[in-house]
């Protein structure tokens, strides 16, 4: 093989790589957006497990293997009903039962899929706890893969930052603690005691409550719900919350920063069709292969 032939195959493999996950982490994005309160969370825990995998002093290859881990961990959630995964108030017994198939049902849609490795321990096992009572397996400590263990702490973290329908989100020093408190139960303790450091150093501080690098969280003051604005989108612009439909122009305020403020006006159906963050999404690709 010449030169030139060499070099069209492998830019030939490489397309088709990033073209594959590509399709996996708009699908990850996709299962996201129905869910009015979450967004941004995807992107949050994946630089937050970039963030602590760096510290913890794994390899490039691996830091980036489990930033698309941490990215695609949610997709099961595709097979949990509308009525449960948007519910307003906190999930009965038998309604958090079915939550917890999300993991497994995330890893029977990728089986098969030629880069499912990249994501496989973050997807199934990111609900697992060192002590044995996470889920769906109950993995002790030596059992839950690396990845997992990273995923689970910054999904945690997230979660409890987050604001939802029933709470406000914790401040960023409480879901610290709670972190500290579970070292070694809930949370691995050689990288809970790295994460909460890692938190007290403020190395989260433009991640939490943000959809994007420097564009905090909006959210909608008639009903509640997140909406998201993406880097692409200019001043003046128009984006809309999901939930009750209310239409934003996004205006810029003295520091500079962008938000959304209410135009009163109601959107149209072909308005609120989804539209996947392709600029957060290719630069996880182009960081990945």
């Amino acid at each position: 093989m010449n030169f030139l032939h060499k070099h069209t195959a492998e830019h030939s493999v490489e397309d088709l790589k990033k073209g594959l996950l590509n399709s996996l982490l708009v699908m990850a994005w996709v299962v996201e957006a129905r869910d009015p309160y979450t967004g941004g969370h995807l992107w949050r825990v994946s630089q937050m497990s970039r963030i602590l995998a760096k510290a913890a002093a794994l390899p490039d290859d691996e830091v980036e293997k489990i930033a698309v881990g941490a990215f695609l961990h949610d997709l099961g959630k595709i097979g949990v009903p509308d009525a449960i995964l948007t519910k307003p108030d906190r999930l009965t017994a038998e309604e958090f039962e079915i939550m917890r198939t999300h993991p497994e049902a995330g890893w029977r849609l990728l089986e098969g899929h030629p880069l499912a490795h990249l994501a496989e321990s973050a997807v199934r096992a990111h609900h697992e706890m060192p002590n044995g009572k996470g889920y769906p397996l109950g993995l002790t400590a030596t059992e839950i893969p690396l990845a997992a263990k990273i995923v689970g702490i910054c999904d945690a973290f997230d979660a409890m930052t987050s604001t939802r329908p029933y709470r406000a989100g914790m401040a960023v020093a409480k879901a610290l603690s709670i972190i500290a408190e579970q070292s070694g139960a809930q949370f691995d303790a050689e990288l809970s005691e790295i994460f909460v450091e890692l938190g007290n150093q403020g190395a989260f501080a433009h991640i939490v409550s943000h959809s994007d690098h420097g564009i905090p969280l909006q959210h909608c003051a008639g009903c509640g719900p997140i909406v998201v604005i993406q880097r692409q989108q200019a001043i003046g612009e128009h984006v809309f919350c999901h939930s009750c439909h209310a239409e934003f122009v996004i205006a810029q305020d003295t520091n500079g920063q962008r938000l959304a403020t209410s135009t009163g006006r109601t959107a149209a159906a072909h308005e609120l069709v989804c539209q996947p963050d392709q600029h957060v999404i290719q630069e996880l690709v182009e960081q990945v292969v």
